[in-house]
């Protein structure tokens, strides 16, 4: 078994790269989208940094569920990119890579692609039945991706 393991979730959505870029780039917009959010009725949030780009910072605690961990954006390209150093601390430690590319398609389309890499620690590959990164981050994912598009698409009167 590798030493990382990389999920991929690509969706194309009916909405323009600046309106998905700003609901990403900025951590005070994905309680809006991110299907961790309602994990947890009473999560406790720490934003720093600036309010969107390189350098915002996001920390949370919350039950079981939702665990504890910190965000930072260390890189963004307006409308293109944003990647994030992604750090769980409870219910396990983990620290991933997470990048969201976006590429606008056509007539006001984009495709987003969601990519989490991360190390495969020994108790990981162990436990790889229950620890499926594949699994349990893949389908959270893939509902993120249905929230994220129809938070960002353009009303009919704007």
């Amino acid at each position: 078994m590798a030493d990382t393991y990389t999920v991929q979730r690509r969706r194309t959505m009916a909405a323009p790269a600046d309106r998905i870029f700003l609901l990403v780039s900025n951590f005070q917009q994905w309680t809006r989208w991110s299907p961790w959010e309602e994990l947890d009725p009473h999560l406790e949030r720490a934003y720093g940094g600036p309010e969107s780009g390189v350098g915002a910072t996001y920390a949370w605690s919350g039950n079981r569920k939702a665990g504890a961990g910190r965000m930072e954006i260390t890189n963004a390209e307006e409308d293109r990119q944003v990647q994030i150093d992604l750090e769980f601390l409870k219910p396990f430690k983990s620290h991933n890579t997470t990048t969201f590319d976006l590429t606008p398609v056509d007539d006001g389309t984009t495709e987003v692609t969601w990519t989490m890499v991360g190390a495969r620690p020994l108790l990981m590959k162990v436990l790889g039945f229950v620890f499926n990164p594949e699994k349990l981050a893949g389908n959270d994912m893939e509902k993120g991706l249905v929230q994220l598009e129809e938070t960002a698409k353009p009303t009919p009167a704007g």
